[in-house]
């Protein structure tokens, strides 16, 4: 698999390239930089660009921003499409042990199948779960040129994995038969990010609190692989920020990357300070530096709601 040594520690950024970071992304990254250079760790930074539909090819800009506010890390940007090798790995350990098997169920079909009790909305039924090959075969045929999908078979009583977080605190999600690959070939977030964590050595997760409800498929994963998993590694999902509407923040919210804010004559130290400020690590209208921030944070300080951007 890969796996390297990891008594160094590491944490990470990992943005798709799908587009300019905004001060959301940002303040992610800047946390996941704090948390990291906090607690001793190397700070890696990988371009998650496995979905090619989507991805813009904006890792270049997008390190050149982090670059601005004062973000550094160590050794190369690792493209996760250079991963696959490994990918391709732990997908043959799981078949080998009897725990993939293919979907030919599209989202309108799932959605559309009855759920089992107490199920959360959207959860995989298990449609495909256990057809025969004869079955498998014939669905093969009748969904082309679509291909199947492969899926976790999820081990009977497995119990859904909590984890202790740095920010939420107790956690906990729903896991159901989750897809490893898609039919076009993509491999899944959920696998790709669990691989690769554990072959670049990271043992601290800092994202969006958004992600949190995906975290215990995740450790289900490394516990199937023999990979690192909690509390060997640590998990800190903290809060997004969010629009004038009280949605996500986007780009539909104006003036909210660093490339539009520049436009408007405010300069990249001027943001660091707003976010640092919205940490309460720095105090409004203070230009402070990366450095400067880092010298002040104290994890257990943060704050625990979201931080609301209004321009």
């Amino acid at each position: 698999m890969g796996v390297v040594d990891q008594s160094a520690g590491a944490g990470r950024y990992a943005p798709s390239p799908s587009g300019d970071l905004h001060l959301g992304n940002l303040r992610t990254a800047l946390l996941a930089w704090l948390f990291a250079r906090s607690s001793g760790r190397r700070f890696l930074v990988r371009i998650e660009d496995l979905d090619r539909a989507r991805d813009a090819g904006n890792g270049a800009a997008q390190l050149a921003d982090l670059e601005r506010i004062g973000i550094d890390w160590d050794g190369d940007p690792v493209l996760q499409t250079e991963r696959g090798g490994d990918h391709d790995a732990a997908i043959r350990a799981l078949a080998a042990a009897g725990l993939v098997y293919e979907c030919t169920c599209s989202r309108k079909d799932i959605l559309a199948a009855p759920s089992a009790p107490h199920a959360p909305p959207g959860a995989y039924p298990g449609t495909c779960r256990d057809r025969s090959d004869a079955e498998r075969a014939a669905e093969r045929a009748a969904i082309l040129p679509r291909k199947p999908a492969l899926r976790l078979r999820v081990p009977d009583g497995t119990a859904t994995p909590g984890f202790d977080d740095l920010v939420l605190g107790e956690a906990h999600g729903d896991i159901d038969d989750f897809v490893l690959r898609r039919g076009d070939g993509t491999v899944a977030y959920n696998l790709a990010v669990v691989v690769d964590d554990a072959a670049m050595g990271v043992d601290q997760v800092v994202r969006g609190d958004d992600l949190a409800p995906s975290t215990p498929r995740q450790i289900l994963l490394q516990r199937l692989l023999g990979l690192p998993t909690p509390p060997e590694v640590e998990y800190a999902h903290v809060p997004l920020v969010l629009g004038p509407t009280g949605k996500r923040l986007a780009k539909r919210d104006g003036a909210v990357t660093l490339g539009d804010l520049r436009a408007q004559g405010v300069e990249a130290p001027e943001v660091l300070g707003r976010i640092a400020e919205s940490l309460g690590l720095a105090q409004g209208g203070e230009r402070v530096t990366a450095a400067a921030v880092l010298r002040r944070f104290d994890p257990a300080a943060l704050p625990r709601e979201p931080w609301v951007w209004t321009g």
